[in-house]
């Protein structure tokens, strides 16, 4: 429990929708008529960003007809992206409220609410009955999460058998020191970066059985370096990471970049099936 919350204290900040929204503005935003891709430069909140959320969407093969629960929504981009895209219901549970709060609002001002919920609670003990989702995601969360055999059997109890659950995280793919800050983290203390093989693992022990595994490592790498090249072209963007990780985004970014391209870790992209 401890852990929990200083994992929330790390990502919890105020005025996280004032900031969105003076971002917004300053983009040549109309906020009161925003779609989801508006956003898209800070919601996303993982590496690969929006590009590694469609790609996971595609995976999942998620239509009208599938009710989503995406674990540790953050402020609710991959969320709002999902449902505009693909017309699937999403409920997104995180830890930390200031998130909840801003997903809510964010939600609300693109015209998806109807579409998109979202919920404050832990993923070990999530408010949902069993069977309750046709399909899960969870974006960039293990790594704060210890016992991932504990989250990886409550998110196959609120699926329904033959749901598919996207895993998309930052694990370790080499030797070597990671260093702090991260994006995730500011210490060890609350980092939990583990190799796709405890994952594989983990995911067969809950009752899932693996079907696609794929390193989105290069694509992250690309990304960042094209945002920076634009960055340097044309002067940083108003919406960027900085919105949610605030003055120190460059050293975190600088850190995960690094580690990535010198092989210690990488995200990685698993999609599973409840058996």
């Amino acid at each position: 429990m401890e852990t929990e919350h200083q994992v929330a204290r790390h990502y919890g900040r105020s005025g996280i929708e004032q900031a969105f929204l003076d971002a917004l503005r300053a983009a040549g935003k109309d906020v009161e008529h925003l779609a989801p891709g508006d956003l898209s430069g800070a919601d996303e909140f993982h590496l690969g960003g929006l590009a590694a959320t469609a790609e996971l969407a595609t995976d999942l093969g998620l239509g009208p007809d599938t009710h989503l629960l995406d674990v540790g929504c953050g402020v609710g981009g991959p969320a709002r992206h999902l449902a505009a895209a693909h017309g699937c219901r999403v409920t997104g549970i995180d830890l930390t409220a200031e998130f909840v709060e801003a997903a809510k609002a964010l939600t609300r001002r693109c015209g998806l609410a109807g579409l998109v919920s979202f919920r404050q609670g832990s993923a070990l003990a999530m408010p949902f009955a069993d069977g309750s989702f046709d399909a899960a995601t969870l974006l960039h969360v293990g790594m704060n999460i210890a016992d991932k055999a504990a989250l990886f059997a409550e998110v196959r109890r609120v699926l329904r058998p033959g749901a598919r659950f996207g895993v998309y995280d930052v694990m370790r793919v080499g030797e070597g020191d990671l260093p702090y800050p991260m994006p995730w983290a500011a210490t060890p203390e609350t980092s939990f970066v583990e190799p796709p093989e405890t994952y594989r693992r983990r995911l067969r022990e809950a009752g899932f059985a693996v079907e696609a595994e794929h390193d989105r490592g290069a694509l992250a790498l690309r990304l960042i370096r094209e945002a920076r090249e634009r960055a340097v072209a044309r002067g940083p963007s108003p919406l960027g990471p900085h919105l949610l990780m605030g003055p120190t985004a460059p050293q975190r970014i600088g850190n995960v970049m690094s580690t990535v391209e010198r092989g210690v870790i990488a995200p990685i992209e698993m999609v599973a099936r409840a058996g």
